[in-house]
Order: structure tokens, then C-alpha cells, then sequence
């Protein structure tokens, strides 16, 4: 809110390079290597994530313990970068890929999908769930607390490397992004997200979690979290640049948009169903049972 309100006592526009510099997406180097703002993102999204999953199956009734937990970390970074590889892959840029094939693993080229992701982790809780013999729905109930934080890591990242701006707007906090091929202000449609995926999801599940009995309920954290992240990518797809490979679908949506409408159905399903699921929880950690 501070940055919004001091941009809209701006008297002109403000340029993403005046705002962030050139080069905004290296953090610094060692010895020469450039260490870019988007992997301190990712691995702060992870070991924050997990010091704060380590919190939540300290309580009573958790699905998992801490062994489980050490395990799921290393499962999930495979599952991110990889989902979120390949889902950029199929779902945004098959065609180009298609004529070279080896820019598939050329990672620092940037080119991952969110969605691609979700689907990474997710084969990545069902192998851990299935090889320990543990609960796949609350498993993901608790993954799904963590999520906002990478989420929130890893929008800001987008913001400060100047990529996936807004659509053209005259809204008095827009800024220009000279690498968007023009320089008429636009959206800063990445802080929205932040807000939205990252800090919104964040609160409302940390109220659901430790306020309420949601945590009992077999697969409703993990719907919710799915319906606040769909209605937000939903929204917020308006405002953003459609991907400039794909544009805006023939039957009007983004890609972004029609990736997420399963998500929004899955997580209402959930969230509706969840009440039938609620039974006895014996803890795989802590020394209580819930009934």
C-alpha cells in the first residue's frame, strides 16, 4: 500500500528503470556468477515453507511427521521445477519448443507455469503418501498452508525482474515497463498477485488452520486454497498482458484464465464434500488424537 500510495502522489508515470535499475534480476554475484532474484525466491519460498510446515505438524492430529516432512521438501523441489517446466512447455510455448526441443532444459532462459507446478507437487504428495501409507487430502491440507509463501516469493520476484506486467491502464500507481515494447504505463499486475495468491491465501488459511476445526475436514484447506488462488489468477488475468505467443484465446479467456477454471471446480468440490470426510484423526506426530 505504501509503494501504491507513493506512486499516486507521482506527478508522471514512474519507469521501471528508474524504479528498479537495469538488470533488475540479478541479485548479486559470487565470483563472477550472477545469483538471480528468481532462485532466492524459489528457495526462499521452500525453507520458509517448510520451517513453517514443521509449525503446523507440531499440533495435534498432523498427517505427517517430521521425517515425512524432510522427505516431502525434497519431492516438491523436483515437482515444481519440473511441473513447472514442462506445464510451460505444453500449455504456453509447445510449438516453439517443438522446433528445438533442447531449449526445454534451458531453464535460466526463464518459462514456468504456475499451474505445471500445482500438478508437480501434487505427483509429488501422492508418491509420498502412497510409499508411507499416509492421508493424500490432509497431506495437501497442510501443503496448501505453505503454498502462499512461495507464491508471494515468487510474484515479488516477477515484479522486480520487470516481467509479466499489466495490461495499459491510466490508474495513477501504474508504471511503464520499457522491456514491454512500449512506454505507456501499465498495471503492476505481479504486485497484485502478491497481494492476492500470496498475502490473502496466507492469512485467510492461517485463520482456517489455527482458528476453526478446517484442519479436520479431509481435503477443505487444500480447496480453499485452490478456490482464493483460481478467483485471484481469474481476476487478475484481466489487468495482465495475455502471453504474447498466445494472446487472448479464440473463446476469450488467457491461457491463464482456462487453466484455472479446473482448479476453481476441483477446490469447490472439495470445500463442499468436506464435511462427509471428517473422521476420527489419530497423529502420525504429537501425542493426541482428534476426534
Amino acid at each position: 500500500m505504501f509503494l501504491f500510495a507513493t506512486l499516486a502522489e507521482a506527478t508522471q508515470y514512474v519507469n521501471f528503470h528508474d524504479l528498479m535499475g537495469e538488470n533488475s534480476e540479478i541479485a548479486f554475484s559470487v565470483f563472477g556468477l550472477p545469483i538471480r532474484w528468481y532462485a532466492l525466491a524459489y528457495l526462499a519460498g521452500i525453507f520458509v515453507g517448510y520451517w513453517y510446515l514443521l509449525k503446523l505438524i507440531a499440533q495435534p492430529g498432523a498427517p505427517m511427521a517430521r521425517r515425512h516432512a524432510d522427505d516431502m521438501i525434497f519431492y516438491a523441489m523436483l515437482g515444481i521445477i519440473i511441473g513447472g517446466r514442462l506445464g510451460y512447455v505444453l500449455f504456453y510455448n509447445l510449438g516453439e519448443y517443438i522446433k528445438e526441443p533442447l531449449g526445454v532444459f534451458r531453464l535460466w532462459d526463464g518459462g514456468m507455469s504456475l499451474h505445471g507446478g500445482v500438478i508437480g507437487v501434487l505427483v509429488a504428495i501422492w508418491y509420498v503418501t502412497r510409499k508411507e501409507k499416509l492421508n493424500f487430502l490432509r497431506f495437501c491440507d497442510y501443503i496448501a498452508c505453505v503454498i502462499p509463501f512461495g507464491l508471494f516469493f515468487g510474484r515479488m520476484a516477477n515484479f522486480v525482474n520487470g516481467e509479466l506486467w499489466g495490461r495499459t491502464t491510466d490508474v495513477p500507481w501504474a508504471i511503464i515497463f520499457p522491456d514491454s515494447g512500449t512506454m505507456d504505463p501499465r498495471h503492476p499486475s505481479q504486485l497484485y498477485e502478491a497481494g492476492l495468491e500470496g498475502l490473502l491465501m496466507m492469512a485467510i488459511l492461517t485463520f482456517l488452520f489455527w482458528r476453526t476445526d478446517a484442519r479436520y475436514k479431509p481435503g477443505f484447506l487444500f480447496g480453499m486454497a485452490a478456490i482464493i488462488y483460481g478467483l485471484s489468477r481469474f481476476a487478475v488475468e484481466f489487468v495482465r498482458e495475455p502471453d504474447v505467443q498466445l494472446g487472448t484465446l479464440s473463446w476469450g479467456l488467457t491461457m491463464g484464465q482456462t487453466l484455472t477454471i479446473p482448479m476453481l471446480v476441483v477446490g469447490i468440490w472439495l470445500v463442499a464434500t468436506a464435511k462427509g470426510r471428517r473422521q476420527r484423526i489419530e497423529p502420525v506426530a504429537g501425542p493426541d488424537s482428534v476426534a
